[in-house]
Formats: structure tokens, C-alpha cells, sequence
């Protein structure tokens, strides 16, 4: 059995400190985190977590296109992006970017944790 390790990446560090809490609280390993899209990849290549929690809007790199840089390393790699509220153009783009779910910020633990169930478990 996995370990349902979860990268998290978002480049506001008290979002991550929200989903980590939300997980952590829940079984989940959250294994490394990652402030922008270019490092998410290279924490993906290193960590190889069994799930990405990818925030859309970030500096250098954004999330879609870290989704597809990702998928490009691994095919299997399974993401959930997150946004603000009412960027619908973003949650058509994160599915054609092959992101498993969507959550949107501010992050409900109930829907965090029902995407994250079906994603992995």
C-alpha cells in the first residue's frame, strides 16, 4: 500500500500551511512543497508523491503549465489544481492540462479531502 504522499504546491506558504494542515490532520504525508510551477517539477522528479496539489496562479511558472510538464515526465502523475473562486476559464484548462479535480480557494476541508479521496484514496 501507498503512503499517499502529496506534493503541494502553491506560492502563498500559508495556503500550503492550510492544505498541509487539512491533510495531515486527515492521514495523508505531505512530502515536500513548492512555491512556483518550474520548482514543483523538480520536487516531482525528486519526491515522486503519489498526488500533486497544484495552485494555478503562481510567479515564474504557472500551474497548468507545471500540470503538463509533469504529465510530460510522467503520464500516471496524478494532480488536483486549485484557484480562486470564478476562474472557470482555469478549471476548463486544468482538465485539458489532464488535472484530475478541482478545488477552489478559500479551500473547504470537506471538499479538499472528497477530491483527495478520489484521487487517491
Amino acid at each position: 500500500m501507498a503512503d499517499k504522499s502529496i506534493l503541494l504546491v502553491d506560492d502563498a506558504a500559508f495556503m500550503r500551511m492550510m492544505l498541509k494542515d487539512i491533510l495531515v490532520k486527515n492521514g495523508y504525508n505531505v512530502v515536500g512543497e513548492a512555491e512556483n510551477g518550474a520548482k514543483a517539477l523538480e520536487k516531482y522528479k525528486e519526491l515522486k508523491p503519489e498526488l500533486v496539489i497544484m495552485d494555478i496562479t503562481m510567479p515564474e511558472m504557472d500551474g497548468i503549465q507545471s500540470a503538463k510538464d509533469i504529465k510530460g515526465e510522467d503520464p500516471n502523475a496524478l494532480i488536483i489544481m486549485c484557484s480562486a473562486m470564478g476562474q472557470q476559464a482555469m478549471v476548463i484548462e486544468s482538465i485539458q492540462a489532464e488535472a484530475r479535480d478541482f478545488i477552489v480557494k478559500p479551500f473547504q476541508a470537506d471538499r479538499v479531502l472528497e477530491a483527495v479521496k478520489k484521487v487517491i484514496g
